[in-house]
């Protein structure tokens, strides 16, 4: 986001942290939210409308007012007008953020229940699958679908598999990707969670599964390195013969067999 945009959701937020601690439901918060996001992804005329910089921002939280006043909870108007009433750089800007609240609710369900990481390590696990099965790729993103086809795939591989939330953020992530690969959609929900409970996310990548244990060791370790809290997701892969890569932020920790050994390579070939 650019500068004015970073005040603006800054500005905006508040209102959803109010919201969400005045215990709306969090479940309608978010689906009254990804819905507002498709209204206005689906209107040019609205898209200026609510991002215009010239307008007045009690002007554009009027707007909010008479286009969705009656028509969402009241918790969802407060958040949309303290949106609609900031000065945004871009429209994308604005609905990239309303989305952002939309996901956040849905954490924060999944939080009050006790399984916010349960949601993360199923939405990391599940856009790996995707990634690895080029059919299911190809079909989650087959745009001639009906979204509602798409969506009942969804459903079907996870229903009954994972958490309520994980299955919510899966489906609306093949619904409405907004221009985006769904791989990157489920990474921008995992971003905007991470974000919410104030932690980092490291990705280890090891030759064989992870015990409870080494994760909570790792957890505990990287957090001590970089403070914080770290949450961590695991990939198994066998090429890594043994050790364990962990990326963090912009950084990689590569202790794996596999580096020594391309190393000494290059060292004899040197």
């Amino acid at each position: 986001m650019q500068g004015p945009s970073r005040a603006a959701a800054a500005a905006s937020r508040e209102a959803l942290t109010g919201v969400l601690a005045a215990g709306a439901d969090r479940s309608r918060l978010a689906e009254e939210l990804f819905a507002v996001v498709g209204i206005i992804d689906g209107s040019a005329t609205l898209r200026r409308a609510v991002a215009d910089p010239s307008r007045e921002g009690v002007d554009k939280a009027q707007l909010a007012e008479r286009l969705f006043g009656g028509k969402v909870s009241a918790g969802t108007l407060v958040v949309l007008k303290g949106a609609f009433g900031q000065r945004w750089s871009s429209e994308r800007d604005l609905t990239d953020t309303v989305e952002s609240y939309a996901v956040e609710a849905v954490i924060a369900q999944a939080e009050a229940e006790g399984r916010a990481d349960r949601v993360e390590d199923e939405l990391f696990r599940f856009e790996r699958i995707v990634a690895a099965d080029a059919p299911l790729r190809s079909a989650l993103a087959d745009s001639q679908a009906p979204a509602d086809r798409r969506a009942d795939l969804v459903s079907s591989l996870l229903l009954g598999k994972v958490a309520p939330e994980t299955l919510v953020l899966a489906r609306q992530a093949v619904v409405a990707p907004r221009g985006l690969r769904f791989d990157r959609v489920l990474e921008k929900y995992l971003e905007t969670a991470s974000s919410r409970r104030e932690q980092q996310t490291a990705t280890v990548t090891s030759a064989v599964p992870l015990t409870d244990d080494d994760r909570a060791r790792l957890a505990a370790g990287l957090a001590a390195i970089y403070g914080g809290t770290v949450h961590v997701n695991t990939v198994v892969d066998p090429r890594v013969m043994g050790g364990v890569k962990v990326e963090i932020g912009d950084e990689l920790i590569d202790g794996t067999v596999i580096r020594k050994l391309d190393a000494a390579r290059r060292a004899m070939g040197a």
